[in-house]
């Protein structure tokens, strides 16, 4: 899959029944986060922090769903770790849906595969792969980390900020730019389109080369 490709819908089994991704997307973003293994230390981390994070997502209108190789009960029984990992209520009902793909049915097709992490039987595990996906079902940004390394989901909802920002408004968000931060005008913004785009003002970082390309204006409140 590229950037802009349209993601690939599928049907599956999870901890909240059976889905067809598309039809349960809807309206919403959506991130669809792999692990490699239930009750192993890291992924623990990983979902608990999500469950701490739902709500920032929720104000993202962006619905979240977890993948792994292993199966609905043992999601079901490795939930309470997670909630009593995240300081929640261990036996409430799992906020977000867990999909079940102990075949790799999707993550073969979703290039979700580590194949230097092997199971006890010798088949490869999930990676700990991050698609964030559009409304209009369109990939948008693709992570993928080794199973030894924890994502870091503060920069990860950093890239949600930016790619629902720059949808709206004619800019691109620079090095580490946080919601708040200055941004960056598009090359393709004529400067004739300057102060009607951009009433707050636009600034230009002279360069040796001479040239206009480095335009900042504050954050668009949109």
């Amino acid at each position: 899959m590229l950037l802009g490709d349209k993601f690939p819908n599928f049907t599956a089994n999870t901890t909240k029944g059976v889905i067809d991704f598309h039809n349960w997307l809807g309206d919403s973003w959506g991130l669809l986060f792999s692990h490699p293994s239930d009750f192993t230390p890291v992924c623990t981390t990983e979902l608990a922090r999500v469950l701490k994070l739902l709500p920032e997502f929720a104000k993202r209108n962006t619905k979240v769903i977890g993948l792994s190789c292993d199966s609905l009960s043992s999601h079901d029984e490795w939930a309470e770790d997670i909630q009593s990992y995240a300081g929640c209520s261990v036996g409430d009902e799992f906020p977000f849906p867990i999909i079940e793909d102990k075949d790799r049915k999707i993550a073969y097709s979703l290039n979700m595969i580590d194949q230097d992490e092997l199971d006890s039987d010798g088949m490869p595990l999930t990676a700990r792969a991050v698609y964030i996906i559009d409304p209009t079902k369109k990939l948008r940004s693709l992570l993928v980390y080794p199973a030894t390394t924890g994502r870091n989901f503060n920069e990860i909802l950093r890239v949600l900020d930016s790619i629902q920002l720059t949808d709206r408004a004619r800019v691109a968000t620079p090095v580490d730019w946080k919601v708040g931060d200055e941004c960056m005008v598009l090359p393709t913004v004529p400067e004739s389109e300057l102060d009607k785009e951009f009433p707050q003002g636009v600034k230009v970082v002279s360069v040796p080369s001479g040239k206009k390309y480095l335009r900042k204006t504050a954050c668009p409140n949109i």
